[in-house]
């Protein structure tokens, strides 16, 4: 068996083409314009390029889009100051704080700053909290991206056996929860789980989220099942020179995709997602904010 490929560029840019009507029809129908605000601290270059990656596709979609640049020496209350503007701010839906902060920021207590209203990025326990007891709302950007990509490729997920390898709050526990939504039995694994590999065995979905470098082989997956892998992980790659590396995920792709019925490739499956989903979460709020029920096709 050879697995179908699951093209995660393709799906996210479709959403952008869904978001970007939705935007245009809020526009028209309500003179309402989403706004997305994005505030990073410090020049970390990985976080630098991804915040700009975001603005651009913000606006891309036709939003409001505003980009905060402030320096590592950032005092915590200025942050928080910046925050609570951006929280009364009428022109924004979404608040997005880059992580990671500077060692002398609070994380929680910034996340927590942020009004749940505006948290397009869920980390909030208000968030938390709407997603468990399933209330509306935006989902977390990856988990979303990933149910996203499981119902394009297996319609209904109803009664399916899932295991996600990840107990993270980023991506491990809300995952767990939208695919509780779907009527799926729903296993967390991690790395310590005993007999790991049986476990995995067992499951129609697999999502793995460990963060570890391909240590989910191969002969772990049971024929046909969906793998979704959202580990994004560099490792040496000395056949492209001296220093060179590469991207790979938490799963073995070579192995597994000669078992697996479908599987996400990395780069290129769930990490285009991310940012389209966030989109889509800032179009949630912007809805929910102004009494409007949010699109069907954007949320869980």
């Amino acid at each position: 068996m050879t697995a179908k490929i699951i093209d995660g560029k393709a799906y996210a840019e479709g959403l952008r083409a869904r978001i970007a009507g939705h935007v245009a029809r809020l526009q028209r129908e309500h003179d309402i314009t989403p706004g997305l605000a994005v505030v990073i601290v410090g020049e970390d270059p990985a976080s630098r390029i991804y915040v700009t990656n975001k603005a651009k596709q913000t606006a891309e979609v036709g939003m409001f889009s505003e980009k905060h640049e402030l320096p590592a020496s950032t005092s915590e209350a200025e942050l928080l100051a910046l925050i609570e503007h951006l929280n009364k701010n009428s022109k924004i839906h979404g608040i997005l704080v880059q992580l990671p902060l500077p060692g002398h920021i609070d994380p929680n207590k910034v996340i927590n700053a942020i009004s749940p209203d505006k948290d397009v990025d869920c980390f909030t326990p208000a968030s938390v909290g709407k997603l468990t007891i399933g209330l509306p709302g935006p989902v977390s950007c990856t988990p979303l991206g990933c149910l996203m990509l499981l119902r394009d490729q297996l319609g209904s997920l109803s009664g399916l056996n899932a295991v996600i390898v990840g107990r993270s709050n980023l991506v491990g526990k809300p995952m767990a929860q939208l695919l509780l939504r779907e009527n799926c039995t729903v296993t967390i694994a991690h790395s310590r789980t005993k007999d790991l590999a049986e476990v995995v065995r067992r499951a129609d979905i697999v999502v793995a989220a460990v963060g570890r470098p391909q240590m989910i082989k191969g002969d772990w997956i049971k024929p046909g099942a969906t793998v979704i892998d959202v580990g994004i992980n560099r490792v040496p790659a000395p056949e492209r020179g001296e220093g060179r590396t590469r991207l790979v995920g938490d799963v073995d792709y070579e192995s597994a995709a000669l078992v697996a019925g479908a599987i996400t490739p990395v780069p290129g499956g769930v990490g285009p997602m991310t940012i389209a989903c966030l989109l889509a979460n800032t179009v949630t709020t912007a809805s929910l904010i102004n009494g409007l029920t949010p699109p069907k096709d954007l949320t869980p």
